[in-house]
């Protein structure tokens, strides 16, 4: 009999459980179903644990202060989706209970997993059972139990809780009818008790088997032909993560009211505190809304942001290709949830898309540099955004004619066009749309607002020419203002830099640089220095645009 385990043994068992969770997490991505295509996952939560394994595997000497501090600051540092979230807060809160601890007995677990639950709930916004919130709950029940019948052994312990864990992960189908419908566990409760098998088995010293199941052992996982094929439930299309590093106080009041601002723009909310560190996951309409507050609190870090209807639909179109090839890629596509609000941009480069979509963005115009989207493309990318009002951002001037005559062409929505004449510019407008605010006051500050930024792009010449009173030979790269060129020269960084001198005055204070796909990071990075260099009382950004044809688009404002 083993009443108690000690820091090393610990360690093992939580190595173990990650690996297999990682060995596993094919099978468990198998059983995640719409509406949440990106949430409960083995490849999320595996991401999680194992950012925290790496710390635990790399500590030269084991105690349990710094197991814990290991476990909990890596899970939380790796974690993503809803999940990979809840599963940090667990570890966080079992960590917490156990770290002034010598040695682990039942009762010092059962302690342990009644925090770990009380932490996870606490971090989730609006709990819903039937997730892996439940499957954990039911395992801290019952350990509870075992601790008060006095039990000892910890063979037993572990072997009780775990069946319990399986029985109840058995009865989430009755608790979400989306699970039932697709006849499925829930994913992040089986991901849950694959850690927990794997710990245990370590703890027995068995010789691990991390083999994915097969279907006929493991019959839970997800009939591809039920999943739920209607994307109407997907209120929020981004899921949204990202960490506050704290440069002000982030109290009790300050954490409920910065939840209850998500609350207003999205669900799925998760915000866990630690230490300086804030953990934000939220699925919403408008990451730049969620975004621009939490820099409020501080600098963020490992951003992350996920279209989880382009997910969902790039699924579909797997489906579908599988069940009927040939099959038209427009049939294939779900319907976009209604919403009142939606956003259309031309856009070119996998950078500056992302970027877009990032800020709310419904749908992208590929376009713009090399080839001009047409009236029908817009008239195409209008009827695909199912809004009442829609924005739509050219971020071209030769493409505001084009926008302007498919608004007069539609009748059954009231479309909008921002006359934004560059990249950067579309960027800043849709940055100040104010979801409190009407359409009318909107499209007014978004107007003005992009009114306040000078762009600069850097690209070739095809021809010998004459353009205000400079001379452009075949081949020379040129510095184009908004009002001209800037700059004309033999070398890319040359003419981008004084492209950037050219366009300065004394009241702008932000230069952001996205740069293209033949531009190394290297180079944009040295460009950028040279530019904080010139310009010390302006915020330099420096962003992957992977633009073809320009080398640089710059913007000061």
């Amino acid at each position: 009999m083993t009443n108690t385990i000690d820091a090393k043994i610990l360690a093992k068992m939580f190595l173990a459980g990650a690996q297999n969770l990682e060995s596993k997490k094919e099978w468990i991505n198998d059983l995640n179903v719409f509406p949440v295509p990106d949430g409960d996952t083995g490849t999320n939560m595996t991401l999680t644990i194992m950012s925290a394994a790496k710390d635990v595997a790399a500590m030269q000497e084991i105690d349990m202060f710094t197991l814990c501090k290991a476990i909990s600051s890596g899970s939380l540092r790796g974690a993503r989706g809803n999940s990979g979230v809840i599963l940090s807060q667990l570890f966080r809160g079992f960590t917490k209970s156990i770290r002034e601890k010598e040695s682990l007995s039942v009762p010092v677990f059962a302690d342990a997993f009644e925090k770990a639950v009380e932490t996870a709930y606490k971090a989730v916004m609006k709990p819903k059972e039937g997730t892996i919130l439940t499957v954990a709950k039911g395992i801290s029940t019952r350990a509870r139990a075992l601790a008060d019948e006095g039990c000892e052994d910890l063979t037993v312990f572990f072997e009780e809780t775990i069946r319990r864990g399986d029985e109840v992960l058995e009865q989430t189908p009755e608790m979400l009818p989306v699970l039932k419908q697709a006849g499925v566990v829930d994913s992040g409760g089986q991901g849950l008790m694959q850690v927990l098998k794997g710990a245990n088995d370590a703890f027995l010293g068995k010789e691990i088997d991390f083999s994915v199941p097969s279907q006929a052992s493991s019959p839970k996982a997800a009939p591809k032909q039920t999943q739920p094929k209607a994307e109407a439930d997907i209120k929020y299309g981004y899921c949204t993560e990202f960490i506050i590093l704290l440069s002000r106080n982030f109290n009790i009041k300050t954490e409920m009211d910065f939840k209850e601002y998500l609350e207003s723009i999205g669900d799925s909310i998760v915000v866990v505190t630690d230490d300086n560190v804030v953990k934000v996951h939220v699925h919403t309409n408008d990451p730049g809304l969620a975004i621009q507050k939490a820099l409020k609190y501080g600098a963020l870090s490992n951003m992350k942001i996920d279209n989880m209807r382009l997910e969902h639909e790039e699924t579909l179109k797997k489906e579908e290709q599988g069940a009927q090839d040939g099959a038209e890629k427009e049939d294939k596509a779900p319907v976009m949830p209604h919403k009142e609000v939606g956003f259309i941009a031309v856009s070119v480069g996998k950078g500056i898309n992302e970027i877009f979509t990032g800020l709310g963005v419904d749908h992208i115009i590929e376009g713009g540099q090399t080839m001009n989207p047409s009236t029908e493309d817009m008239l195409n990318a209008i009827e695909k955004v199912n809004a009442d009002t829609i924005f739509i951002l050219p971020n071209n001037k030769n493409i505001i004619l084009a926008a302007n005559q498919a608004k007069m062409m539609v009748e059954n929505k009231n479309i909008i066009v921002i006359p934004t004449k560059t990249v950067p510019q579309g960027i800043t407008a849709i940055i100040n749309y104010v979801p409190d605010l009407s359409v009318a006051e909107n499209e007014e500050i978004m107007k003005n607002e992009m009114g306040n930024v000078k762009t600069g792009q850097v690209t070739y010449a095809v021809r010998d020419t004459v353009i205000e009173d400079k001379e452009i030979k075949q081949g020379d790269y040129m510095g184009i203002g908004d009002q001209g060129i800037l700059s004309v020269g033999a070398a890319v960084p040359e003419v981008a830099f004084r492209m950037v001198t050219e366009m300065m005055t004394d009241d702008l204070e932000l230069i952001s640089i996205y740069y293209g796909d033949e531009i190394s990071l290297e180079a944009a990075q040295e460009l950028k220095n040279q530019v904080e260099e010139a310009f010390p009382s302006c915020d330099i950004e420096l962003q992957y645009g992977g633009q073809p044809i320009y080398y640089y688009i710059i913007s000061a404002e």
